[in-house]
C-alpha cells in the first residue's frame, strides 16, 4: 500500500508540473506497476525481502493475473468508447455544420456583447453533451474569436465563457466527457454488475448545473472576465507589433545581392524573419529560402530596432520611409487570409519542441512573428523557445500553408477559414449516426462501447469519414492517458489503500452529516483535478468515494457521481482542463484569472451540485 501511495505521488507531480506528457507519466506508472509483482517475487526467492509485493495480483491470483489487471485499462470499455467517440465528433465536424451554425449565430448577435455571450454559452453547452466536449472548444473557437472582433468586442470576455461552458455542458450526458466514460466503467467494476451509468441518468442535475452556470457566466462571471486583448481590426496591433515590423530595399551596392536568401540569412546571426519579397508589384512568401537578392528587392522583415540598425549597415539594406508594416500590408493580392492565430493543441508535434528544432518554417512554408503565452506576448528571440499547449501563433503565410495548418489536428486556427473540404452533403447522415449511437445505447440492451464503436464505421461506411482519417481523428494522449491510470486505481483498491483513504474521510462524519461528507468529497476532487489530469483524478477518487459509501451505509452512486461531477468541472486553473488551455493564449489570460472567474463558480458548483445530488437521488 505504501509503495502505491508512493507511484500515486509521483505521478502527482509529474501531472501537476508535466517535465513529460502526461499520457507517458501513465505509461511510466503503468510499466512501474508491472514490474512490481515479478521483481518482487525475485527479491522475495533470494531472501532479500521478507515477502512479495502484490500490487496488481488478486487474492489467490497468479502472475497472470496480475498482468491482466495491470494491461486492463487498454481493453477497458472507457478507453475503447473514448476512441470511438472522438471519431464520431470528427464525422460531424467534416460536414461543417457547426461552422454553418456559427455563421448563423454571428448574423443573430450583431454587435451586443451580451447576445454573443449568451449565445456562446446557447450553442457550446448542448452541444458539449453530444460531442466530445474539447472537441467541440476546438471547432467553436474560430467562429467565438470572430464573432468578438467583428463586432470590435474582446475575445477575453466570451473565451473563458466558452470553455467552463463545455464543461457543465459535458455533464448533460454520459458521452460527453470521457470522464464521464471512465467514471462510469470504474463504476461498473466497482459493483461488481458490469451496469455503469445510462445515458441519460444524470442529465435531470447536468440541466441544474448548466442552468446554473449560465446564469453565473452571464452576471457575476461577466463583471469578473477581465478584457485582456483590446478588440482591433488588425491583428499586428493586436500583438503589439508596429515597433517590430517594417519593409526594406535591397541597395544596389549591397553584399547580398546575388546571394539566395538561405544563404543571407545563414551569413549573420540576426535576430530576424523575412516575412515576404515584394518584386516587380509581385509579392512572395514562403519559402523564400532559393529567391535570389536582386537589388531594389524589397522586404518586410520582424525583428526589433536595434537589430534593424546593425542589418541595414551590414547587408546594405535601407529602410522604406512612409510604410506602415499592418495586416493590410501583408495580406496578398489573391485576397487569402495570410495572418492568422494558431493556437499548439494537445498532442501537437510542436509540444516541447521550438521553432528551431521543429523546422518550422521549413515544414510549413509559414513565419511566426509573435508568440503568445497567455497575456505575455514574446516579439524576439522565438526560435529557441520551448512551445507548450495553448500557445498562439501569429502566422503569416501562403493560402495553402494556412488550410494545411486548418487541417492538422495539432493545431487550433483561431480565425474562421473557408474549407474547401466540408463534406456538407453528408450532413444529415453524420448528425443521425451520432442520434442512433445515443438511442441504442439509452433505449437498447446495446453497450455504449458497441454502440460508439458501430457508429465509427458507419462514418466510414457512409463516406462522413475516410478511413485514413480514423487515426488523426483520435486524440492519442487521452487514450494512453486512460490506460496507464485505470490500472493506477485498481492498485489502489487492491492494496487496501481506497479503504484507507475512506477511513479518513469517513472521520469527518464525526463533526459533518453524510451531505457535508459528500460535499467535502466534491471539493477535495475538484482541488486535485485543478492541479492533475481529470481523468486522474477520478481515477483515484471513485474508489475512495465509494467505500467512503459503503462505510457511512450511505447511497453509493450519489457519492461516485459528486466526485464524477467535480473531476469534470475545473474552474480554477488553465491546467485543470484541455478547454482552459485552449482559450488561455487566444484569451491572453493570466494564470489568476482563472481563479478570480473560476473560484466562485467552483464554490457554487459545490453546493448547487451536492444540494441537487441529495434531492434527487438522496445520501
Amino acid at each position: 500500500m505504501l509503495l502505491v501511495f508512493v507511484l500515486i505521488l509521483l505521478a502527482l507531480v509529474f501531472f501537476a508540473t508535466e517535465p513529460v506528457p502526461v499520457d507517458v507519466t501513465a505509461i511510466g506508472v503503468l510499466v512501474a506497476l508491472l514490474l512490481l509483482d515479478p521483481t518482487s517475487e525475485l527479491l522475495a526467492s533470494a531472501g532479500l525481502i521478507a515477502e512479495p509485493l502484490y500490487v496488481l495480483r488478486p487474492v489467490g491470483g497468479d502472475l497472470g493475473a496480475a498482468l491482466d489487471n495491470g494491461l486492463s485499462g487498454f481493453a477497458s470499455t472507457a478507453t475503447v468508447t473514448v476512441l470511438a467517440m472522438f471519431i464520431l465528433s470528427d464525422g460531424v465536424q467534416r460536414t461543417g455544420v457547426i461552422q454553418r451554425l456559427g455563421h448563423r449565430v454571428s448574423e443573430l448577435t450583431g454587435d451586443s456583447e451580451s447576445r454573443q455571450l449568451g449565445a456562446t454559452i446557447g450553442i457550446i453547452s448542448p452541444l458539449s453533451g453530444f460531442i466530445n466536449n474539447t472537441a467541440a472548444v476546438a471547432i467553436l473557437l474560430p467562429m467565438v474569436t470572430d464573432l468578438a472582433h467583428r463586432a470590435k468586442n474582446s475575445p477575453s470576455k466570451l473565451l473563458l465563457a466558452l470553455s467552463y461552458a463545455s464543461m457543465f455542458g459535458g455533464m448533460l450526458t454520459l458521452i460527453g466527457t470521457s470522464t464521464n466514460i471512465l467514471a462510469s466503467d470504474l463504476f461498473a467494476g466497482l459493483t461488481g454488475t458490469g451496469q455503469g451509468f445510462g445515458m441519460f441518468e444524470f442529465t435531470s442535475l447536468g440541466i441544474v448545473v448548466t442552468v446554473v452556470g449560465a446564469a453565473y457566466l452571464m452576471t457575476v462571471g461577466r463583471w469578473l472576465t477581465p478584457a485582456r486583448i483590446a478588440p482591433e481590426d488588425d491583428l499586428t496591433e493586436e500583438f503589439g507589433m508596429s515597433e517590430y515590423l517594417t519593409e526594406v530595399v535591397v541597395r544596389e551596392d549591397s553584399p547580398i545581392v546575388g546571394q539566395t536568401v538561405e544563404e543571407a540569412l545563414a551569413t549573420n546571426d540576426f535576430d530576424v524573419d523575412l516575412l515576404q519579397l515584394i518584386r516587380d508589384n509581385r509579392t512572395f512568401l514562403e519559402p523564400l529560402g532559393k529567391k535570389v537578392v536582386q537589388s531594389g528587392d524589397v522586404f518586410a522583415l520582424r525583428t526589433d530596432r536595434d537589430t534593424l540598425v546593425e542589418l541595414l549597415d551590414v547587408d546594405g539594406l535601407d529602410v522604406l520611409p512612409d510604410v506602415e508594416v499592418n495586416e493590410a500590408e501583408l495580406e496578398t493580392a489573391d485576397e487569402a487570409q495570410n495572418l492568422v492565430e494558431v493556437v499548439v493543441a494537445p498532442g501537437s508535434a510542436l509540444v516541447r519542441e521550438s521553432l528551431a528544432s521543429s523546422n518550422f518554417r521549413q515544414r510549413y512554408d509559414a513565419s511566426v512573428l509573435a508568440i503568445r503565452r497567455g497575456d505575455e506576448v514574446i516579439r524576439t528571440r522565438m526560435d529557441k523557445l520551448q512551445l507548450r499547449v495553448g500557445d498562439t501563433l501569429l502566422i503569416q503565410g501562403a493560402a495553402e500553408s494556412i488550410e494545411r495548418l486548418n487541417s492538422n489536428p495539432g493545431f487550433i486556427v483561431a480565425q474562421e477559414i473557408e474549407r474547401p473540404d466540408f463534406r456538407e452533403s453528408k450532413t444529415l447522415v453524420a448528425v443521425g449516426i451520432v442520434v442512433a449511437v445515443v438511442l441504442a445505447a439509452a433505449l437498447t440492451p446495446v453497450h455504449i462501447a458497441a454502440a460508439a464503436l458501430g457508429g465509427a464505421l458507419a462514418m466510414v461506411a457512409t463516406g462522413c469519414l475516410r478511413p485514413a482519417e480514423l487515426y488523426d481523428a483520435v486524440q492519442w494522449d487521452v487514450v494512453f492517458l486512460l490506460a496507464g491510470v485505470i490500472p493506477l486505481g485498481i492498485a489502489l483498491q487492491q492494496t487496501g489503500g481506497a479503504d484507507l483513504l475512506a477511513d479518513a474521510v469517513v472521520q469527518s462524519s464525526t463533526v459533518l452529516p453524510p451531505i457535508g461528507v459528500l460535499g467535502l468529497l466534491y471539493v477535495v476532487t475538484a482541488l486535485l483535478t485543478n492541479v492533475v489530469s481529470n481523468n486522474a483524478s477520478v481515477v483515484l477518487m471513485i474508489p475512495v468515494a465509494f467505500q467512503t459509501a459503503q462505510q457511512l451505509g450511505a447511497n453509493v452512486f450519489s457519492f461516485v457521481l459528486a466526485v464524477t461531477f467535480a473531476a469534470s468541472t475545473a474552474f480554477m486553473t488553465p491546467v485543470g482542463y484541455q478547454t482552459n488551455l485552449f482559450v488561455y493564449g487566444p484569451g491572453g489570460y493570466r494564470f489568476t484569472d482563472y481563479l478570480r472567474v473560476g473560484g466562485p463558480l467552483q464554490a457554487l458548483f459545490a453546493v448547487v451540485t451536492t444540494v441537487g445530488i441529495a434531492v434527487i437521488w438522496g445520501v
